[in-house]
């Protein structure tokens, strides 16, 4: 046992920091993204026997971080993921923060449109940089598969963009015409317009 231990830690070194970083985007929140990546690893961790090829580390790494996060995604709603939170310590540049706070909104937003496995999907790919080829050799899926999940994936998270900024003009509407309709003008006594 000891044995695969070191062997495990010895793998997993080179790749450490990328699976942490994509297990914090998935979760959109660096504890519970923290929390996902320790899970992930002591299933990793117990599983290092059933690794057939040691060069195969990397996509057998993911797909028990991706099998985590679904079985996270099961979970009861109480228990689910909790939207996402400003990290100011985790932002490059404090200058733009309600931009960059916004931006963050936005994306919370599309992600929930996705389901678990589109939306680790979509981090591998558009987050952490991934190409077709690894992410077929992950998926055990063809490269043309691939290419036609992620356009539905970014076409569903294009329209729950679109759905939202829709209805919240909508209410911004709404609330001109009740603002406008609720303006009483107060002048002093002996004033008149």
């Amino acid at each position: 046992m000891d044995i695969d231990r070191n062997l495990f830690w010895k793998l997993l070194e080179p790749e450490h920091q990328k699976a942490r970083a994509f297990c914090r985007k998935l979760m959109a929140n660096r504890d519970d993204g923290d929390d996902l990546y320790q899970d992930s690893l002591v299933c990793a961790l117990s599983g290092i026997r059933s690794l057939r090829k040691i060069k195969a580390i990397r996509p057998w790494l993911y797909k028990i971080i991706i099998n985590s996060f679904k079985n996270r995604c099961r979970r009861p709603w109480w228990k689910r993921f909790v939207p996402i939170t400003a990290d100011i310590r985790e932002m490059p540049d404090n200058s733009n923060m309600a931009a960059m706070y916004a931006a963050r909104r936005r994306l919370e937003r599309a992600f929930q449109a996705l389901n678990a496995d589109d939306r680790a999907l979509v981090v591998l790919r558009e987050l952490q940089g991934w190409t077709i080829s690894e992410l077929a050799v992950l998926y055990d899926k063809s490269e043309s598969n691939l290419k036609v999940r992620l356009f539905r994936a970014r076409r569903k998270m294009r329209q729950a963009l679109i759905r939202h900024f829709k209805e919240s003009e909508q209410q911004t509407e709404t609330l001109k015409i009740q603002s406008k309709e609720k303006i009483c003008v107060v002048t002093k006594p002996g004033e008149d317009f």
